[in-house]
C-alpha cells in the first residue's frame, strides 16, 4: 500500500470522490468541474486518468468492469479500496493538523516589491483588489447556489474558508495602500539598475597639481 503522505492533491481528490461511490475518471473530472474544485486542486481529464491510474497501481482503489453508453468509448469504473479508505484517512489527517509552508507567490512578491517605484507598487496592488474581489464574488454565489439546493454545509465548508481568506487579505492590502497614500509607510525610490551608474560619468577622484 502507498504511504498517505504520497498521495498527490489530485490523488485526495480522487480518492475522495470514490469514497463517495464508484464511477469512472470522466465522471470524476465532470463532478469536480461541477463542484468548482478546480480552484482547489490542479485537474485536467489527462491528468485525472493519470492519477487514478497510479492509485490503482498502489492497490487504493479498483476496476468494477468496463462498459459503453450508446456511441461514447469504453469507460472503466473504479471503486475506493480498503487500503484506499485508510490512506485517505491518513492523508487528510495530517492535512488538517500540521501547517505546510506551500510557498505562496504573492508573500514573496510583497517582500520584494521595495525594487518598484510606490506608483507601480499601488497600481498593481490596486489591480489585484479588483482581481480578488471577482473571486470573492464568485464564491459569494456559489454558496448562495449551494445553499438553494439544501446540501449539507459540511460538503461546502471550504467555500467559506477561502471566503474569509480572500476577504482578510483585501483588508491587509487596503490597510498597505492607505498607509503608502499617506506616506505612513515610508518608500524610497529604487536604486537604479547597475547599467546606469555604469553610464554616470566617473567624478575625480582629486585635483591634478
Amino acid at each position: 500500500m502507498a504511504k498517505s503522505a504520497e498521495l498527490t492533491p489530485l490523488g485526495v481528490a480522487s480518492l475522495a470522490l470514490l469514497a463517495e461511490q464508484p464511477m469512472h475518471p470522466y465522471e470524476m473530472y465532470q463532478l469536480l468541474m461541477a463542484r468548482h474544485e478546480d480552484r482547489l486542486v490542479k485537474v485536467r481529464p489527462g491528468t485525472l486518468y493519470h492519477a487514478v491510474g497510479r492509485l490503482e497501481e498502489n492497490g487504493l482503489v479498483e476496476s468494477t468492469g468496463t462498459g459503453r453508453e450508446g456511441n461514447r468509448p469504453e469507460r472503466t469504473t473504479y471503486r475506493i479500496t480498503q487500503d484506499g479508505h485508510a490512506a485517505l484517512d491518513a492523508r487528510l489527517q495530517a492535512m488538517l493538523a500540521t501547517p505546510v509552508n506551500e510557498y505562496p507567490v504573492f508573500p514573496h512578491a510583497i517582500a520584494e516589491a521595495h525594487h518598484l517605484p510606490a506608483d507601480v507598487v499601488t497600481g498593481l496592488l490596486a489591480d489585484r483588489v479588483v482581481a480578488l474581489n471577482a473571486d470573492l464574488d464568485f464564491l459569494v454565489r456559489a454558496q448562495e447556489a449551494v445553499t438553494a439546493k439544501g446540501l449539507d454545509r459540511k460538503y461546502w465548508i471550504d467555500i467559506t474558508y477561502q471566503q474569509a481568506m480572500l476577504r482578510t487579505e483585501i483588508a491587509w492590502i487596503r490597510g498597505l495602500l492607505e498607509e503608502l497614500g499617506t506616506g505612513q509607510l515610508p518608500w524610497d525610490e529604487p536604486r537604479p539598475a547597475p547599467t546606469e551608474l555604469s553610464n554616470k560619468p566617473k567624478e575625480s577622484l582629486g585635483k591634478h597639481s
